[in-house]
């Protein structure tokens, strides 16, 4: 694997390293298996990539984007807390609505943003390639955004979202408002995941509406691969799994892609990661079972 390929699947670690954070915040967090990912990823792109096309500032736009994310998510935990749907088949709905609702917003299946500034052309001025420059900024927000979510989830309204997650029902005798804290939660989740969307378009030099199929998985891998290198005994260390299990996964995608040997091709990414994700819950398994053996 060359250099060029390397430091690409370090920066793409460190990027998807905020769809793991917002996986984690939704199904580990508040135990709430949320599939809106798949629209709120590409809708953060559309949204970024539209607004910046027409003229808006690109950190506006980024913003803006951000808050589409959050209000999706907000729009799937108010149908299970509100209509009472359930949680997985929620999300599975407003997936399918944003597909069409991002085709709405682009006009078109895909943007281009190439000549066109964004929240990273200040670093051209800088004279470094992109391919050394880009997985350092993509480490420095992904770490900042980590040491924020792990402050959040310490604070009250951080540890009522915890105690949801992990018991409703003693939430609420002590006075936790669960659903106000699923809807917190799931906004807030899902804004991560616009906000990569947003950073991956303006990065790419467009935004597709098709571009959010599968991430799901990837977050998936991303988390179980970080859970079975660290074990999450505190917010801390569960943050930080999501993020060094994105870049894992994304280097043992690069490697897989790049050894010859196998005759992989890049159409062959879903079934890697559904490979990676069967390999990384098995051996999480067996590493469970072995820890009970030896105790």
């Amino acid at each position: 694997m060359s250099l060029i390929a390397f430091l690409g699947a370090i920066e793409s670690g460190f990027l998807f390293g905020l769809v793991a954070l917002g996986i984690y915040l939704s199904f580990r967090v508040l135990n709430f298996p949320d599939v809106t990912v798949d629209g709120s990823f590409p809708l953060g792109g559309a949204v970024a990539a539209i607004l910046i096309d027409t003229g808006t500032d690109p950190y506006l736009a980024t913003l803006i984007a951000v808050a589409a994310g959050a209000l999706a998510g907000a729009v799937t935990a108010g149908l299970n807390v509100f209509l009472n749907i359930l949680h997985l088949f929620a999300g599975i709905l407003t997936m399918i609505a944003l597909y069409s609702i991002n085709l709405r917003i682009m006009g078109r299946p895909n943007v281009s943003l190439l000549n066109t500034p964004t929240v990273f052309t200040p670093l051209e001025a800088l004279g470094v390639p992109n391919y050394m420059i880009m997985p350092v900024v993509f480490a420095v927000i992904a770490l900042g955004v980590k040491l924020l979510l792990d402050r959040f989830l310490g604070s009250k309204a951080g540890l009522a979202m915890r105690a949801t997650g992990s018991n409703a029902q003693m939430a609420t005798a002590q006075g936790i408002n669960n659903k106000a804290m699923i809807l917190l939660g799931i906004a807030l989740a899902n804004a991560l995941v616009a906000l990569t969307g947003a950073l991956f378009a303006q990065n790419q030099g467009s935004a597709d509406v098709t571009m959010g199929v599968g991430l799901i998985m990837v977050g998936l891998a991303s988390l179980i691969a970080g859970e079975s290198v660290l074990r999450p005994r505190t917010v801390f260390l569960a943050t930080l799994g999501c993020i060094i299990g994105s870049v894992i996964y994304r280097i043992a995608v690069a490697l897989a892609l790049n050894a010859d040997f196998l005759g992989l091709r890049a159409q062959d990414l879903n079934m890697i990661t559904a490979g990676l994700v069967i390999l990384a819950i098995v051996l999480s398994d067996r590493r469970g079972r072995l820890r009970l053996k030896a105790g």
